[in-house]
């Protein structure tokens, strides 16, 4: 075979992820299709310089670190990364709301759609919480578990069959997918810029967000950690694990360290200095403090 020669900048951290499938969920993955740039190159739009290699490796790295510290984001946006990915439709819907990036979808209008539908493991199958409407809380009992499964698994052939004999009779494919369920796999090539793709990360890798797009952000924070480490690390540091605070918070956090206010969950709700304009008690915002001090350490 012979071997190409390039000019562009080496990244054997990004190459060494090219078409190596990670597995999300139980039929889905990512993968790394293509990348443009790397950490050097972001050290280098910022300098609008030509003269590739004149920095070290350790400038670069404290000029990125400086870049996010100060939301300077525009030299993120000269990396670009395309991922191929396999997920189930209702994680599709979530996904496509990141709406900085190039997307080019299975079509179920040309093709037969996927017979593969998500079954979740027992261990992920929990009641609806009771404080956050969009979110699951404590874990069902064994037995609601299996007849969860079971209703799941048999819909999910049934309506595949359903699908099949449409498409035999002779129904446009447009149509006979109408009754198949958000749990259908698709797929789709994804294309997004680094600094937009540290947004969607930052919100998808959060503990709040669903289970089942966090697996797709994990698989792709793996392959972004080899592929730009400075930058992932500098997003690490300033973004993702990051804390910060509104104007209230920081007045509050002066009475803290003064000792004038107590941090005890009781006395802070009691006295919350959020209220709203018809001086009621702000108790959400209340306890979103809260949490952003016990994350802190207070």
């Amino acid at each position: 075979m012979l071997e190409e020669k390039t000019n562009r900048p080496p990244n054997s951290g990004g190459e060494s992820w090219i078409e190596k499938q990670i597995t999300c969920l139980d039929h889905g993955f990512v993968k790394l299709v293509d990348f443009m740039g790397n950490d050097a190159e972001i050290a280098r739009a910022a300098r609008v310089s030509y003269g590739r290699g004149t920095k070290k490796v350790r400038e670069d790295e404290a000029l990125i670190r400086y870049l996010l510290r100060n939301k300077h984001t525009s030299p993120f946006e000269m990396v670009e990364i395309k991922f191929h990915c396999k997920m189930p439709i209702f994680v599709a819907r979530q996904w496509i709301r990141h709406r900085t990036a190039n997307v080019n979808e299975y079509s179920g209008r040309f093709s037969i759609m996927s017979d593969k539908f998500y079954v979740p493991k027992p261990e992920v199958l929990k009641k609806q919480s009771e404080e956050n409407k969009q979110g699951r809380d404590e874990d069902l009992s064994d037995e609601q578990k299996q007849r969860v499964l079971e209703l799941l698994t048999t819909d999910f052939g049934r309506v595949y069959d359903d699908y099949k004999e449409l498409t035999e009779i002779g129904l446009a494919k447009e149509l006979a997918r109408i009754g198949l369920s958000v749990a259908n796999y698709t797929e789709w090539f994804w294309k997004i810029d680094l600094h937009n793709l540290f947004h969607f990360l930052k919100l998808r890798l959060d503990p709040h967000a669903q289970y089942e797009i966090r697996v797709y952000a994990e698989a792709i924070a793996q392959i972004i950690k080899d592929l730009c480490p400075a930058s992932y690390q500098a997003f690490e540091d300033y973004i993702l694990n990051s804390v910060s605070f509104s104007r209230q918070e920081v007045e509050w956090i002066r009475k803290i360290v003064s000792g004038t206010f107590s941090i005890s969950d009781d006395y802070a709700k009691e006295h919350t200095p959020f209220e709203n304009e018809k001086g009621s008690k702000m108790m959400r915002e209340t306890n979103d403090f809260i949490k952003k001090l016990r994350k802190i350490g207070f």
